[in-house]
């Protein structure tokens, strides 16, 4: 059999991520300096590992309800209330927060519709549209210094335009949108009857104000969060969404065909986190930013990011890549900026790592900086 000729055309098409090229090429080197990862460097709390094991061991280890164990949920949902006291609100439990985005995405979407969404942007966002068989547009913002400019997007937004997906505290480049420029976006989608989807996974790290979200200013925004990266559990795959609940059941639907729902020990797990200070990890990598930040200040072109645990410098010469393959060359891993953008002039730093890891990345990266 010609397994080649059975491979779809939508299979072809989707790229390997960038960043697991770079995790392939760390098996290569020795002890590399890995500021690579896009996951926090701590183990996930010792509260919430115990509820999780107390979960597994008093045998809570069948399916949940496809829209979330009802205490998760309703914990979630009366959260969510709230905050927001949007009476049409409604919350599902994902098999984390990409699991949420795909199921939003595969709900809204038909052949041929587009999608809006600035450049730089998360690696998935590509590969989650072609799979709903429509189009990504994206919005420049390098020449903002990764400001959000609402006059831009709301210019890329066409007749097929279904869905605008923003992202703050963003991936790569660790900015947040400024409330202005998020409330004109808002506002906008709501008249004209366009989902935006808020990517609100690191909202938890801000470091210089409080996290704002889109859903203030609009009641019909999907608002997609996750535990993963606040409590450093990534591989419990436990994510959530909230937004009107039409979209919400036909999420729900979707979720019983595909993932039928979130691992059920890990949203155990996830219920005791709601009750976890992490304000000590947020105030730690706070520290760090600045610390990468004065270490490179002077040498590299970047903008402050203000939240999440990235920093997108500019390339001092060469491409984006080319500088990365420099770097690995002095056994230091980062990612280039073609992995998230379509442009090839920068690279991202995760600072997700131990004060030792980020000091030896500092001091590569100052060594590195002119030729």
């Amino acid at each position: 059999m010609d397994v080649e000729s059975l491979i779809s055309r939508r299979s072809h098409a989707v790229e390997i991520s960038g960043i697991r090229k770079v995790f392939e090429l760390a098996r290569a080197l020795k002890n590399p300096i890995n500021l690579s990862i896009g996951q926090p460097h701590f183990d996930t709390p010792e509260p919430i590992k115990k509820a999780a094991e107390a979960a597994i061991a008093g045998g809570r280890n069948a399916y949940t309800l496809t829209q979330g164990a009802p205490e998760l949920r309703e914990r979630l949902l009366a959260d969510v209330k709230k905050k927001y006291n949007h009476p049409d609100r409604d919350v599902i439990v994902t098999s984390g927060t990409s699991g949420g985005l795909m199921l939003a995405i595969l709900a809204v979407l038909n052949p041929g519709d587009e999608v809006v969404t600035p450049d730089p942007y998360f690696v998935m966002y590509p590969n989650m549209v072609l799979l709903a068989d429509a189009k990504l547009v994206t919005v420049d913002t390098f020449p903002t210094k990764f400001r959000l400019d609402p006059d831009r997007v709301i210019a890329a937004c066409t007749p097929p335009t279904k869905i605008i997906l923003l992202c703050s505290p963003a991936n790569p480049t660790g900015c947040l949108i400024e409330p202005d420029a998020m409330k004109a976006v808002a506002e906008f989608a709501a008249k004209r009857g366009i989902l935006l989807i808020s990517d609100e996974i690191y909202s938890a790290f801000c470091y210089d104000g409080p996290a704002r979200s889109p859903a203030e200013w609009n009641e019909n925004v999907l608002v997609v969060e996750g535990f993963g990266k606040t409590y450093s559990m990534t591989g419990w795959r436990l994510g959530y969404a909230h937004g009107p609940a039409r979209l919400v059941e036909e999420m729900k639907k979707l979720q019983q065909s595909t993932f039928i729902c979130a691992p059920s020990m890990a949203q155990f797990g996830g219920l005791a986190a709601l009750d976890y200070d992490m304000s000590g990890y947020i105030a730690d990598y706070k520290r760090k930013r600045d610390t990468l930040v004065a270490g490179l200040k002077g040498l590299y072109e970047f903008t402050q990011p203000g939240g999440a645990f990235y920093l997108f410098p500019k390339a001092p010469w060469g491409t984006g890549t080319e500088f990365v393959t420099e770097a690995i060359a002095n056994n230091l891993l980062i990612i280039p900026s073609t992995t998230f953008s379509q442009q090839d002039t920068h690279f991202r730093i995760s600072y997700a790592a131990t004060d030792d890891t980020l000091a030896k990345g500092i001091e590569v990266l100052r060594k590195i900086a002119r030729r």
